[in-house]
């Protein structure tokens, strides 16, 4: 087959049937600008965990002037802080690094994470305790970290921080199964859709496949130029979609984002263009064989 007839059989079947090329285009588009959010989301939340995971691991805060923890009487005590040190350096190579932050340290922080929020106001300094930030070499040495200090005077609260980020991210994880499966959804009426706008077509110009067949042209002459209808419509709904998949990461996450919250770790420019060709694979995938199975039904022979 020439390559001039395909084209003018492509563009001739795209106006003929504009409407619903249109409403294709603008189906792949959605479902497939889901799906990259989607995957967008996932990729954040993967590149958050790593962040954060290899960040602080284990958080000994120690008691304040008010607390009332078992182990606490009154703030605690230059000598009690320096115990707490001995025994978490004692417990090396499980720890591996140990970090102290101070009251005062700890507001500083407090108002960088919080900055414009209300709450900075009516926070004082002192009402954050000191701490000391454990890095193990084993995440599933905290037992270990918390038999060892947990219980010594002037220790109010041990805290895994991995089990309080998991609750974190199972939120996050919970909104990526919810876009996908909204994806999925917009994807399978994407099907139906190209199904259906398939099969419009053939019918359509069912003279002219009969007039190709009684000159022996081949089953896959007659079908090609409908499979590459529906793929060229994929191509540019996949197209819109990827724009809005980089629109999201250059005015939402760089632009917005990132300078807001600074300590969070935002996926970068590689990871958003590892997208893209799932983008459009998967969109290109589905329409091809989805207008194949409805042509293999109308164009028998």
């Amino acid at each position: 087959m020439r390559l001039s007839f395909i084209a003018r059989e492509i563009g001739g079947g795209l106006r003929k049937n504009f409407t619903m090329t249109v409403a294709l285009v603008v189906s792949v588009a959605v479902s497939l600008a889901l799906l990259g959010s989607a995957f967008l989301l996932g990729a954040q939340v993967n590149r958050m965990k790593g962040y954060w995971y290899d960040k602080v691991q284990v958080s000994l805060f120690m008691c304040g002037p008010n607390s009332t923890a078992i182990n606490c009487d009154g703030g605690v005590t230059d000598e009690q802080r320096k115990a707490i040190y001995q025994a978490l350096q004692a417990l090396r190579p499980t720890v591996e690094t140990v970090y102290y932050e101070s009251s005062a340290q700890a507001y500083e922080r407090f108002k960088v994470q919080f900055k414009g929020s209300a709450l900075v106001g009516h926070v004082h300094p002192d009402a954050l305790p000191q701490s000391f930030r454990v890095k193990l070499d084993d995440p599933g040495h905290f037992a270990q970290v918390d038999a060892a200090v947990g219980s010594m005077p002037g220790v109010e609260n041990i805290q895994d921080q991995r089990k309080l980020l998991a609750r974190f991210f199972e939120i996050l994880n919970g909104l990526e199964t919810f876009a996908l499966a909204i994806a999925a959804a917009m994807l399978f009426v994407t099907v139906l859709l190209v199904m259906n706008t398939t099969r419009m077509a053939a019918y359509a110009r069912s003279r002219e496949t009969s007039i190709m067949r009684a000159v022996g042209a081949s089953n896959m002459a007659i079908r090609l130029p409908f499979i590459l209808e529906a793929a060229t419509a994929a191509l540019v709904g996949a197209g819109v979609a990827s724009g809005i998949v980089l629109a999201i990461k250059k005015y939402v996450i760089d632009a917005r984002l990132a300078p807001n919250y600074t300590f969070i770790a935002f996926v970068t420019w590689d990871e958003v263009l590892r997208i893209l060709p799932l983008i459009f694979g998967l969109g290109l995938g589905t329409t091809v064989l989805a207008s194949a199975l409805s042509l293999q039904r109308f164009l028998k022979g």
